[in-house]
């Protein structure tokens, strides 16, 4: 019978203190490969479309917000009016023009923008997969100022599911729009927005949509400079 190894005073403790430095130098050793990940500063992190696209929608998007605001104050669905300062056109019909101009170049580009997102892959392999419990765990990072912005080419859970949500909301107002715009010979289009009436609240609630996210992506691109200049310079 082969005898058994004495157990030491204080050997317990010994192991435990393994475990934590062997525990320690796991987590430093995956801080350093997520280092070693991060894109350099000589990586492209969007690409050229990505960035013409981006910026062409944003004057497009501009544009339609505040004529449409001109708009709304002529026949408004809640009891208060946009400031004329913050309005596009002067009056109803200035403003329609400058909203059917501005809704034409945000169709025919957000269609350029959709088209090569789904072609090139890069919708798939930024947007998805968006799992709750990431989105929370994220959006509880965000608000203790911890979420890391370390590696601009991976989007977080909350950045995906905003992207996609105003992906979503954009479709929505174009169509919305169109139902309101010709809602006699889109008849069908209108009757599944649930008429003339009902469009224009959804019209109304997917541009206050649009007009959040953009309220969060411009106090981020000032929080996080780089994400700016990312977009500009492509790196």
């Amino acid at each position: 019978m082969e005898p058994k190894c004495p157990v030491t005073p204080g050997s317990g403790r010994g192991k435990l203190r393994a475990l934590h430095r062997e525990k320690a130098m796991t987590v430093e050793a995956t801080h350093e490969t997520r280092i070693a990940a991060a894109p350099s500063t000589g990586e492209t992190i969007h690409p050229l479309w990505l960035r013409v696209t981006h910026w062409i929608n944003a004057i497009a998007v501009l544009v339609m917000i505040a004529s449409g605001w001109e708009i709304y104050n002529a026949a408004p669905l809640f009891p208060f009016h946009y400031p004329r300062a913050i309005t596009l056109g002067g009056w109803l019909a200035g403003a329609l023009l400058w909203h059917f101009a501005a809704m034409w170049l945000f169709v025919v580009n957000g269609l350029a923008y959709i088209g090569l997102g789904i072609v090139t892959g890069r919708f798939r392999r930024k947007l998805l997969p968006i799992r709750a419990g990431d989105v929370i765990s994220d959006a509880g990072a965000a608000l203790k100022g911890k979420l890391s912005h370390a590696d601009l080419s991976v989007y977080n859970a909350v950045q995906k599911l905003l992207y996609l949500g105003v992906i979503l909301a954009g479709m929505v107002i174009v169509l919305s729009g169109m139902a309101i715009w010709k809602p006699i010979q889109m008849q069908e289009l209108t009757a599944l927005f649930g008429g003339y009436d009902a469009a224009r609240y959804v019209h109304f609630f997917a541009m206050a949509s649009i007009v959040g996210f953009l309220v969060i992506h411009i106090v981020m691109a000032f929080l996080v400079p780089k994400s700016l200049r990312a977009m500009i310079t492509g790196r």
